[in-house]
């Protein structure tokens, strides 16, 4: 009883402590409500359509079969990449795959290259063609993408990390896609493989479920698809071929998503798709180091490329006006502007208010969050989820989740004002200095 009173004077302080300061929700809620509102409604509505296209109706059977070609980017993998190369062998599917490994400096990765070679030669299901593709001098993701691209002879092309491995349904799932002749690329899912390697790797995981596919699908629903992820993609090789492959620079993935839609306005009836069950499985980094490090890359990238490289690309005259209001408000103002919005609004609080009052606003705001995470969560799993015992693991490290979150905003903010400063991406680990300073400079 007295741990019950204790509960119960906590809470009444906190609205105590809040009603004293309603001028200061007078600006906070509405603020929430005309910008996320719209956001969470976009991705609501999208899983709800995915769900009733996919297992309500009655889904048609595509005898779309084409030639694929899966190019797997090697550097430092070892053994993994043997895994990676027999799951795009084991896939069920009736028409050919080729695939093809690029070991990218393949004589200080001697392992990976032999892993490799053995794993091509023990290949024999039909259909299934290994080639091995050795690149003896390091030149980077990029060169080690269009070195695949050029050699591929698939009408599609699945670009794949050599520490990612797939469901054995996964070509079968995304090429069908491809049967509309308006789809140049389609995204596909990721999953963390690792995932109980560390606290770090759950929070991940909890992360690519609810973020990443959950809101790549509803996203997808409304050709609104941020980005195609570098680890997994499928695209027209014709298509990407006209446009160049894949550019010099870091983040080649965003860059590459930024420049197709590029050609919306021209072509009304282009759309990028999200295969959602379409699952391919990664390893996401284990310690915080490693972590910090990949997000510093990633959001520092993502400054680059918006402000720096494609600045003048923003406009409605290529993107067409729903794509470029989306990614005005939900890609400049929400990945670039909001960790300074947030960093600041915290010190606000802080230098302007009472402890008690920081005390309940904080805890409301956790709430608050807590409460959209599990909701969001519970959609995903009932709409979305493919491994449902899997995915109702994570559901009691939700309340660390939050904290999460602001730690990898403050990482965001972080990595943002090192761009702006050093111009952080001419040191990407991605390719060799040589070959970025060879880069044009923006």
């Amino acid at each position: 009883m007295t741990e019950f009173n204790t509960i119960s004077y906590m809470v009444l302080d906190i609205w105590h402590q809040l009603a004293e300061h309603l001028s200061f929700f007078a600006w906070l809620v509405p603020l929430i409500l005309l910008y996320e509102a719209p956001l969470m409604l976009l991705v609501l509505t999208g899983i709800m359509r995915f769900y009733y296209t996919s297992f309500v109706q009655i889904p048609r059977q595509s005898l779309y079969k084409p030639k694929v070609s899966c190019v797997i980017t090697c550097y430092a993998e070892g053994e993994a990449v043997k895994s990676t190369i027999d799951s795009f062998i084991e896939q069920v599917y009736d028409g050919e795959i080729e695939i093809i490994a690029v070991v990218d400096g393949a004589v200080q990765n001697a392992l990976t290259y032999q892993v490799a070679m053995a794993a091509a030669k023990a290949c024999q299901v039909p259909n299934r063609k290994v080639v091995v593709l050795p690149k003896w001098q390091r030149g980077g993701r990029v060169s080690t993408l269009n070195a695949g691209l050029s050699v591929a002879t698939g009408e599609i092309v699945i670009n794949a990390d050599a520490d990612t491995s797939f469901d054995n349904d996964m070509v079968s799932q995304i090429v069908p896609y491809f049967e509309d002749p308006n789809v140049p690329a389609v995204g596909g899912a990721l999953r963390v493989r690792n995932v109980n390697e560390s606290i770090l790797t759950r929070m991940q995981a909890i992360e690519y479920l609810i973020s990443m596919q959950g809101g790549k699908t509803g996203l997808g629903q409304w050709n609104l698809l941020n980005n195609i992820s570098g680890a997994f993609g499928a695209f027209r090789r014709t298509f990407l071929i006209q446009i160049g492959g894949w550019d010099t620079h870091t983040a080649e993935d965003l860059d590459l998503t930024v420049r197709i839609k590029q050609y919306f306005k021209r072509h009304p009836d282009w759309h990028i798709p999200f295969a959602t069950l379409a699952v391919g499985h990664t390893d996401a980094p284990a310690d915080l180091k490693t972590l910090v490090l990949q997000r510093l890359r990633w959001d520092g990238d993502l400054l680059f490329l918006y402000f720096r490289k494609h600045w003048p690309a923003f406009t409605p005259k290529l993107l067409g006006t729903g794509t470029f209001l989306f990614t005005l408000l939900y890609g400049f103002l929400q990945n670039v502007l909001m960790p300074f919005v947030i960093v600041f609004y915290s010190l606000g609080i802080v230098l302007s208010y009472p402890w008690q009052f920081i005390t309940s606003i904080s805890l409301t705001i956790y709430g608050f969050y807590l409460a959209i995470l599990v909701f969001f969560y519970l959609v995903v799993l009932l709409a979305i989820s493919e491994r449902l015992s899997q995915d109702l693991r994570l559901a009691i490290w939700l309340p660390l989740y939050p904290f999460y979150a602001l730690f990898m905003r403050l990482v965001c903010l972080f990595a943002l004002l090192n761009e702006v400063v050093r111009r952080s991406h001419e040191e990407s680990s991605m390719a060799p200095w040589w070959v970025l300073k060879r880069g044009r400079k923006f």
